[in-house]
């Protein structure tokens, strides 16, 4: 009997990925809860570039437990040294804009470069059922599997406009570790755009030529918080729209009042599909952070005008996690509650009897 043909179709086996995080340290603490490591470890392994423990000290921050604050806390003061030496870009752009082919377009051009590079991919939750997708890694799956990348996608938790409430001591834990390049994406054009451009150097606007109304489809106020506005998938046949979407919002920022650093907002067009443009951009945000360090001091000034509002907001959240996480508070919020909804008293004076309550407790 003939032996039977060779199939035509053969799959070449691909070339394995580098690991991500050192072996010996994933099996040391891959199975220990991440309460049960000492902050000074979390310290050491986070300068050292251990991943395990900077995707675990991450979770503490992130949670809302008392014991895991008060661990985070411990690791961010011992992080916060060494933090500060990285160029932070937030990245926002309307729903279907390409933010996530984008941000790996320019995320493989930087590590190639020689650059370590953090995404903090901000997902929506779920306002019924608070749950996200977190889908981000799937997205950017060349960036995922980049040995200088690491990809972080965090849950809204229905805090303002989508954005994560600890995204700003993620930071500080990523940059100890030693990225210099670190890019929040937001889940797109809203209010969450006031909150990442409180705490980043560089606020980079995607737009999207040819799906309307090129000046409505994006509110003033974003508009005059960009520090350049970037007209994606410029290719085939929309090179042309792009371009023209180019001229309309140079023209619009004409209108605009000057900005608070005196820089001038540059308007250009790029592929991420195609990887054409992105080197381009990324000179206009060394060239921006160039000349606010070196013409001016907006650049450091601006940093700790950002540390300022942190202490702020960290005292607004500490003071309402203290008051809902109040047993008594708790109680009485569940009796008064049913008041409200029977019409037996005001929504405003059932606020002032809790917070009363909370004032006056032992």
């Amino acid at each position: 009997m003939a032996k039977k043909d060779k199939s035509a179709l053969h799959v070449h086996e691909g070339i394995s990925q580098p690991p991500q995080v050192n072996k010996d340290a994933a099996e040391r603490f891959s199975n220990i809860r991440p309460q049960d490591i000492a902050a000074a470890d979390y310290v050491q392994g986070i300068l050292s570039g251990n991943r395990t423990l900077l995707s675990k000290a991450i979770t503490l921050v992130e949670s809302s437990l008392p014991r895991h604050q008060e661990l985070a806390q411990e690791i961010i003061s011992g992080c916060l040294p060494h933090a500060g030496n990285s160029t932070r870009v937030g990245i926002t752009g309307v729903p279907g804009v390409g933010k996530s082919t984008f941000i790996e377009a320019l995320g493989k051009y930087l590590t190639a470069a020689g650059h370590k590079v953090a995404v903090l991919a901000i997902d929506p939750s779920s306002t019924h059922s608070k749950g996200s997708i977190l889908g981000d890694k799937t997205r950017m799956e060349d960036l995922a599997n980049d040995p200088n990348a690491f990809i972080r996608p965090s849950a809204s938790a229905g805090s303002l406009g989508g954005v994560a409430r600890k995204t700003r001591e993620t930071i500080i834990l990523c940059e100890a570790a030693g990225f210099d390049c670190i890019f929040v994406e937001t889940v797109g054009v809203g209010q969450s755009e006031t909150a990442v451009h409180s705490m980043v150097d560089f606020f980079l606007l995607l737009m999207l030529a040819g799906a309307g109304d090129e000046l409505q489809g994006i509110k003033r106020g974003i508009m005059e918080m960009a520090d350049a506005i970037i007209i994606n998938k410029a290719d085939g046949s929309n090179i042309e729209k792009a371009e023209l979407a180019q001229l309309e919002y140079r023209n619009a920022l004409h209108l605009f009042p000057a900005t608070a650093s005196g820089w001038e907002v540059p308007v250009e067009t790029c592929s991420a599909l195609n990887k054409e443009g992105i080197a381009g951009i990324w000179e206009i945000v060394e060239r921006y952070r160039s000349a606010m360090t070196e013409d001016t001091d907006y650049f450091h000034r601006k940093r700790r005008e950002q540390m300022v509002q942190t202490m702020y907001e960290s005292i607004n959240q500490q003071l309402m996690d203290s008051f809902y996480g109040n047993e008594e508070v708790k109680r009485r919020t569940r009796l008064i509650e049913k008041e409200v909804l029977a019409g037996k008293i005001s929504a405003y004076v059932a606020a002032h009897e809790l917070l009363k309550m909370f004032e006056n407790r032992e």
